[in-house]
């Protein structure tokens, strides 16, 4: 138990599609953040939300996403990516929209190389090109509003979206899986980059927890 949640029980409730429980379990996560009975910094990702992580165990973890209107991607941030975590998400409030991705590996006139992200405890990510070249074509979109949940397997390249006017908020279980990397799809010609997650203050943290909890309330 790590303060308020735990994962066998998130998990629990999310194969059982109890979206209450979900709901009251992160409310009172971040409830403790806002009232500075824990301290936490939120970090902002390249990718352009900011992930509140509440519990790490191992190869496993919980955190919520936080997606601010008008917070666009750092440039040069690759938008189609694949985890090395299984990922299963309820949204909280607002909407999330999956794109995914349809890759062919070994496939004639490829479209994109694909990129390793190796990321370092300082918050630095190491995008390096590999010899791996690839066809790809835009997937089904898949949309999610609040109450309800989806998963997205290790491996399965994906750009996540949500409304440019509307803020969004997800609730995320990861499980590591072995032997797996972060990737994603770059320029055939791509050259290795570098992005950074950056720490907010306490006072950027708690604002904004204070803004999720508020749309939390009202989107009940």
């Amino acid at each position: 138990m790590d303060h308020v949640l735990d994962y066998d029980e998130l998990e629990a409730a999310l194969d059982r599609a109890h979206p209450t429980l979900l709901h009251d379990r992160a409310r009172a996560a971040l409830a403790e953040i806002a009232s500075g009975e824990r301290e936490l910094a939120a970090v902002r990702h390249p990718l352009g939300f900011l992930c509140l992580p509440l519990v790490r165990d191992g190869a496993r973890g919980v955190c919520v996403h936080l997606f601010e209107p008008g917070v666009a991607p750092e440039p040069g941030t690759p938008q189609m990516h694949a985890h090395s975590w299984d990922l299963r998400s309820h949204v909280l409030y607002g909407q999330v929209a999956n794109l995914l991705v349809r890759t062919e590996y070994g496939a004639g006139r490829p479209t994109h190389r694909v990129f390793e992200v190796h990321s370092a405890p300082d918050g630095t990510d190491e995008i390096r090109p590999t010899p791996v070249l690839v066809r790809s074509e835009p997937g089904p979109r898949r949309v999610s509003s609040g109450g309800e949940s989806y998963t997205l397997p290790a491996g399965a390249f994906h750009a996540t979206e949500v409304l440019p006017a509307r803020p969004a908020a997800t609730l995320v279980l990861g499980l590591a899986r072995p032997g797996c990397t972060d990737l994603s799809l770059g320029p055939l010609d791509g050259r290795a980059g570098r992005t950074a997650r950056r720490l907010c203050s306490t006072r950027q943290t708690v604002r904004n927890v204070g803004a999720a909890l508020g749309r939390m309330d009202h989107a009940r």
